[in-house]
């Protein structure tokens, strides 16, 4: 063990313990986060008008509070924008994350010097916490890798701004920096390929041992090390690697690509960050689901899916959810957001600790017919199958067909771009097909009922899914691609371009 590991390693220890004793005492943490929040929103123009020295408990906040997406808190905002403080949170935001959504484009997030551990201290935590939990502290002694977005930041009324995976170049800690790679100037550089290479060459020849990014954009910087290295694996460029850290997307349907160009299993550290705040991370190794980030300046609320757009929902704090329920997420933070619907859906698998697993987002679901299928159930039973008989999928995606030209029935239609199409794709479609109608009782009923055909496969040639993210401009970074939706505007843009 090098001399960086031994001084983190106590550190780690430490804040492994603070990590079980907050979440042995979730509900207690956030009462806690929701008295430090009101107590500081009273000094804002928000909390003057909606009347926080009258809210004393969580019921009257619900009443003061109503929900809110980016469209709702968006004149708020601009008033920050305009130079105007104690808006949202005293003062004035240290950054804006600035993010795109599909009904509101750009999107300014205020991050607050109040916010900054949330977002900063949580990744930290969460490594050192697998560091202190399995007793691997290996990495610390190596270099690390970032797959991340330009931290090139912009003004936007005197406040600057960028993409949140950016803007984490500028909070670096001096201990991290000596390990960080790839450089600032490479990191820079806005084209996503170019930068790729660039990354590739700087990283050839290091003693990389962790690797942090969405899995598909990590699996283009491997295929890339090995072209460039002629090696035919990324254990023997870097036999020293053994952390993958990522978030962002479900990495099962990655998984088994991955550790084919690795060669073996890495152990994995899943984080669930986003630019309104760093919700949960994996805090252990045998046990399912993320541990939710109760004690960082973060209050949450859960909504049942099933009444998101009702007039007036049902509203949850913590204590109150139920397993195996598909919740809207809605966050409450020292940055000034309340009542904010972030667009996730998550489902609790634990509550004692508080873990859950992302569903989807509230807006990517198919429910043409009523049958509201979910991200967590195409992605669970299109795992279960390529497992079952063996076939990797590099990605997919999947779309409604409700009036097809031949006139037969409605159906829904994947697109799917195999590793190696299977040579029987009806068979693979039937069990796909199956699989699906047990995840669902739904679209099980609509296929009984003679409502719904059984889903069609349309297989795509490699490199499909990148191009489309590539004539997007969404190729790397913290881009994804959406798993499912109630229309085809992805995939008509998705094979047009293929034409």
């Amino acid at each position: 063990m090098k001399i960086k590991s031994r001084l983190l390693k106590p550190v780690a220890r430490r804040i492994a313990r603070n990590i079980e004793r907050w979440s042995a005492a979730a509900v207690e943490a956030q009462d806690l986060v929701f008295q430090d929040l009101i107590k500081k929103g009273r000094r804002t123009a928000f909390g003057q008008e909606h009347g926080f020295d009258k809210i004393n408990s969580y019921e009257a906040f619900r009443q003061q509070i109503p929900l809110r997406d980016y469209e709702a808190l968006r004149p708020w905002i601009d008033r920050i924008k305009a130079g105007e403080k104690d808006v949202l949170w005293p003062g004035l935001p240290k950054y804006f994350a600035k993010t795109s959504g599909t009904t509101s484009g750009i999107k300014y997030i205020p991050l607050t010097r109040n916010s900054m551990p949330n977002h900063f201290g949580t990744a930290r935590n969460a490594l050192f916490n697998y560091a202190a939990r399995t007793g691997n502290f290996d990495f610390f002694d190596g270099k690390m890798i970032f797959l991340s977005g330009s931290p090139e930041l912009e003004t936007v009324g005197k406040i600057p701004t960028g993409r949140l995976s950016g803007i984490v170049n500028h909070e670096v800690p001096k201990w991290l920096l000596t390990s960080q790679l790839p450089s600032y100037s490479t990191n820079c550089i806005e084209d996503w390929e170019q930068k790729l290479d660039a990354i590739v060459t700087e990283t050839l020849g290091q003693d990389m041992r962790l690797i942090s990014g969405i899995p598909p954009w990590v699996q283009m910087y491997y295929e890339r090390l090995l072209q460039g290295s002629g090696k035919k694996y990324v254990k023997d460029i870097f036999p020293n690697f053994n952390v993958f850290v990522y978030g962002g997307v479900n990495f099962e349907p990655y998984r088994a690509g991955l550790e084919a160009l690795v060669s073996q299993r890495i152990d994995s550290v899943e984080t669930y960050p986003a630019s309104e705040g760093f919700i949960a991370f994996q805090d252990s190794q045998t046990e399912p689901g993320l541990l939710l980030n109760v004690a960082s300046g973060i209050f949450f609320e859960f909504v049942p899916m099933d009444e998101i757009f009702n007039e007036s929902p049902t509203r949850l704090s913590l204590g109150m959810v139920e397993l195996g329920v598909n919740y809207a997420l809605i966050i409450n933070n020292n940055a000034g957001l309340w009542g904010y619907n972030i667009g996730d859906t998550v489902e609790f698998v634990s509550l004692n600790p508080y873990r859950l697993i992302v569903t989807g987002r509230v807006k990517h679901f198919i429910s043409a017919f009523g049958e509201h299928v979910i991200g967590k159930e195409v992605d669970a039973a299109m795992l279960a199958v390529s497992r079952g008989i063996g076939v990797n999928v590099v990605e997919f995606t999947v779309a409604p067909q409700v009036a097809p030209p031949a006139g037969e029935l409605p159906y829904h239609e994947w697109f799917v771009e195999f590793e190696q199409t299977p040579d029987d794709l009806e068979r693979f479609a039937q069990l796909l097909d199956a699989e699906m109608t047990r995840q669902n009782i739904y679209y099980e009923d609509l296929i009984k009922g003679g409502i719904l055909r059984p889903l069609k496969i349309t297989p795509l040639p490699r490199d499909s899914f990148r191009n489309y993210m590539k004539s997007q401009g969404k190729l790397g970074g913290q881009n994804k691609v959406p798993r499912l939706a109630n229309d085809r505007k992805i995939v008509k843009l998705l094979v047009r371009q293929l034409l």
